[in-house]
C-alpha cells in the first residue's frame, strides 16, 4: 500500500497539477503545444533511447510478452471491427471507441512502471513501447480509412491514410527511431557513447514530469459533460477489457513475474492525445474522442491504483 501511495498517485498529481496551472492561466496558454511539442520530439525519445540502451534483457521473455500485448490489441481490434460489420453503427465513433480502446499513453505508460519498479520496469515499458506504437498507428489509421467520415477536403486525408504515407509516418515517428537505436546500441554491445550518452540521459530526466503536466493541460471536464454510451464502452473497454486480454495472452504464453504486471499496467492505460489528432485528420470524430480521453483519465486515477495494488 505504501509503494502504491508514493508510486502511482504522484503520477495524478502531476496530471492533476498540469490541469490547475492550465485552468489557473499560471503559465502563456501557447506555453503548452512547444511544451508538447519538445517532450514528444525530443525528451521522450531521449528516455526510450537511453533506458532501451542500458537494459538488460538476458532475462527477459521479451517475444512471449510483446506477442501477448499485440495479440490482446488484436483481439479488441477484431472485436470492434466485427461489431461495427455487422451492425452498422456509426463508422466515426466506432473508430473513436477502437483508438481509445488500444493506443495506450505512453507518458503514463513510462511513468508508473518506473515509480513501481525502478529501471528493470522502465525497461520492460519501454520494450512494450517500442512494439506497441507501430502496431496501433497501422490499425487505427487502416480502421479510420475503413470507417471514418472522408469527406471532400478532410484535413489530411489523402496522404496521411494512403500507403506511402502510413509508412512514412511510422519510420518518421520519434518513439519509433528512438526504440529502434536503444535496442541497436544494446543488441550491438556498444552502449551509449560517453558523451552523447550522457547529454541524452540529462534531456530524459525532463520527460516523465514534462509529459505529465502536458497530459493534465490537455483534460476537458466541460467536454467530458457531454458524454454518452460510446464513452462508457471505451472506458470499459480500455481499463478492463484490454488488461484482461493481456492477462490472458502472458498466461498462455508463459509470461509471468514483472514482465506480466508491466504489461497489464501498461495495457490499462487511459489512451493517447494522438487518437484525437489522428481522428481530426480522418474523419475519425475528434469531439468523441476528446470525450474520451477526459474520462478515460479520470477513471484511470481510481482503477490503475487498484490494479497495482491487486498485482501487488
Amino acid at each position: 500500500m505504501q509503494a502504491l501511495a508514493t508510486a502511482v498517485l504522484p503520477v495524478f498529481l502531476l496530471i492533476l497539477l498540469g490541469y490547475v496551472i492550465r485552468r489557473r492561466g499560471w503559465l502563456p496558454a501557447g506555453f503548452w503545444e512547444p511544451a508538447e511539442r519538445l517532450t514528444y520530439l525530443f525528451l521522450l525519445p531521449a528516455l526510450l533511447a537511453t533506458t532501451l540502451a542500458r537494459a538488460d534483457f538476458s532475462a527477459l521473455p521479451a517475444a512471449a510478452m510483446a506477442g501477448a500485448v499485440i495479440l490482446a490489441i488484436a483481439a479488441m481490434s477484431a472485436l470492434l471491427v466485427a461489431f461495427q460489420l455487422v451492425t452498422r453503427k456509426n463508422g466515426p465513433a466506432v473508430t473513436a471507441v477502437l483508438q481509445t480502446s488500444i493506443r495506450p499513453n505512453t507518458y503514463i505508460g513510462l511513468s508508473i512502471p518506473f515509480a513501481l519498479y525502478g529501471e528493470p520496469g522502465l525497461a520492460i515499458a519501454a520494450l512494450i513501447v517500442a512494439v506497441v506504437v507501430p502496431t496501433v498507428n497501422v490499425v487505427s489509421i487502416a480502421a479510420l480509412l475503413r470507417f471514418g467520415d472522408r469527406a471532400p477536403g478532410t484535413a489530411g486525408v489523402g496522404t496521411a491514410g494512403s500507403g506511402p504515407g502510413l509508412v512514412k509516418a511510422l519510420v518518421s515517428n520519434p518513439l519509433i527511431l528512438a526504440c529502434l537505436l536503444g535496442l541497436a546500441l544494446n543488441l550491438s554491445g556498444l552502449g551509449l557513447p560517453p558523451v552523447a550518452g550522457e547529454t541524452l540521459t540529462i534531456l530524459a530526466r525532463a520527460a516523465l514530469p514534462m509529459a505529465l503536466l502536458a497530459v493534465g493541460a490537455g483534460l476537458d471536464f466541460g467536454a467530458a459533460r457531454t458524454s454518452g454510451g460510446w464513452v462508457v464502452s471505451a472506458v470499459a473497454l480500455k481499463l478492463a477489457g484490454l488488461p484482461l486480454l493481456t492477462a490472458g495472452f502472458c498466461l498462455l504464453l508463459g509470461v509471468h513475474g514483472l514482465p506480466l504486471t508491466v504489461a497489464v499496467i501498461f495495457n490499462a492505460l487511459p489512451a493517447a492525445t494522438s487518437s484525437y489528432i489522428l481522428a481530426r485528420l480522418m474523419g475519425g470524430a475528434p469531439s468523441l474522442v476528446a470525450n474520451i480521453l477526459t474520462v478515460q483519465t479520470l477513471v484511470a486515477a481510481l482503477t490503475l491504483p487498484l490494479l497495482v495494488l491487486f498485482l501487488f
